[in-house]
């Protein structure tokens, strides 16, 4: 493992063996896995050949002060749900019937989900807050977002007018049209926030509507990095111009701490089915972030 982005170098600082450890412990999850994948093979009755993936997404939300919000931990088979833990119960939600053969195993270990809860609650929640600390001045900065409304012909005849967002940060924002002052929920479509290339993100709604209507309908913009929303209605003359708003008093910020692992293994025609589905070490750090517990599947 190498860091990505540059305040991750100060992590040396914290712990000095922190790349050296977490390189380690990944290259004994990918062994584990391809076990898994022996055992899902097995699962769902699939021969050897072909392409094959398992997915794991694991996580946690702090609050502004700090303390823990939600955690999350779920698995994927060939980009399908598979399993996912119910921490306020204390279970797993298995996504079909292959999967419930892991719940069944999962959940007669109770320790096992313990000490999921555990590490979701108490250790990523402390390494949220010291990344939070070592990136501060990127993790909890506020970039406005600039916005644009243009229009679009279908071949129908119909129009639509698209509110793009760019360049903002965190990801959050909320964009809404309005038709004489009401939410317009149907005819809208939206797609969902995405990374645009920079450290920022980016999102549009459009909607839909006969020609002339133009004028009745606006887009209402939300962000933390915004004083109040902003409304902007499609203008013909400044249909290429963005609006661009400046950066306001810094909000506190929920932060999500989100580690995925994903493992691609192309099968070869040899050897038998099955084994046990054994959970990969989750260790971000050497100081206790270690959430592997040994328990079939």
């Amino acid at each position: 493992m190498e860091p990505r982005a540059a305040w991750m170098d100060k992590v040396d600082q914290e712990d000095p063996d922190y790349w050296e450890q977490n390189t380690q412990i990944n290259r004994r999850n990918a062994q584990t896995y391809r076990v898994n994948l022996e055992t899902l093979l097995g699962y769902y009755n699939q021969s050897r050949g072909g392409l094959h993936t398992i997915q794991r997404m694991y996580g946690c939300e702090v609050h502004p002060d700090g303390s823990f919000r939600k955690g999350f931990y779920q698995l994927a088979y060939d980009g399908r749900d598979y399993i996912a833990l119910d921490r306020e119960t204390l279970t797993w939600t298995a996504a079909d019937t292959g999967a419930e053969n892991t719940k069944c195993k999962w959940e007669a270990e109770r320790s096992f989900t313990e000490g999921h809860k555990a590490y979701l609650e108490e250790t990523c929640v402390q390494w949220v807050k010291k990344y939070l600390q070592m990136g501060k001045d990127v993790l909890l900065r506020t970039d406005p977002p600039s916005v644009r409304v243009s229009r679009h012909s279908g071949p129908d005849g119909e129009v639509s007018l698209r509110c793009r967002a760019q360049g903002f940060y965190p990801a959050e924002i909320s964009l809404t049209w309005l038709r004489d002052g009401e939410e317009q929920l149907q005819d809208t479509e939206f797609i969902e926030t995405r990374p645009g290339g920079d450290g920022t993100f980016q999102k549009w709604a459009a909607v839909a509507m006969a020609p002339g209507q133009e004028d009745r309908y606006s887009c209402r913009v939300q962000h933390e990095a915004l004083a109040q929303p902003l409304s902007l209605r499609w203008e013909p003359e400044a249909s290429s111009v963005w609006v661009i708003v400046g950066v306001t008093a810094g909000v506190l910020v929920l932060v999500t701490a989100v580690v995925a692992g994903a493992v691609i293994l192309r099968r070869r025609n040899s050897g038998g089915k099955g084994g046990a589905y054994v959970p990969a070490a989750d260790k971000d750090s050497a100081q206790g972030s270690d959430v592997s517990l040994t328990v079939t599947a």
